[in-house]
């Protein structure tokens, strides 16, 4: 079974990150520029939080504030979930449905070594599935010809 440290080999190891001082406005340009659905918020390089759309959404279009003015630290989700490089697709699939969440910070040693969302699990263990659904089927095809012959 593929792990953490395979996702992020393939996906690269790219961090994007934002202080928990800036705005949430800077995190959303961020967040449009890249393409992605969340931010990790380092302070100092060490891990404090995350930032999602989904807090944007819930935290301050809901509760009438402005990105422009509302800092990061305001709205981040602080109580959060990592994973180790060694960590299974399985183990990430029980945690992201667990938890209710769409993104997991991978922690080494104290150090950030990337992210992998709910995506890249999905799409790994489906490759994994299917990986072993060929493999029965070769079987069996192949001791079925052994019993015609």
């Amino acid at each position: 079974m593929r792990n953490v440290r395979d996702i992020l080999r393939e996906k690269g190891a790219t961090v994007y990150s934002i202080s928990p001082e800036a705005t949430v406005y800077d995190a959303l340009k961020i967040m449009a520029e890249k393409n992605i659905g969340a931010l990790l918020v380092l302070d100092e390089g060490r891990l404090t939080g995350i930032i999602s759309e989904r807090d944007y959404a819930r935290k301050v279009i809901l509760m009438n504030k402005f990105s422009r003015e509302t800092k990061v630290s305001e709205i981040m989700t602080s109580d959060i979930t990592t994973v180790k490089p060694a960590t299974d697709m399985d183990q990430c699939m029980e945690i992201i449905t667990e938890k209710r969440t769409r993104h997991l910070p991978v922690v080494e040693k104290d150090r950030v070594a990337g992210i992998i969302s709910i995506g890249d699990v999905v799409k790994n263990v489906i490759v994994h599935k299917q990986f072993i659904i060929d493999q029965l089927e070769s079987y069996i095809k192949g001791r079925t010809s052994k019993r015609e012959s």
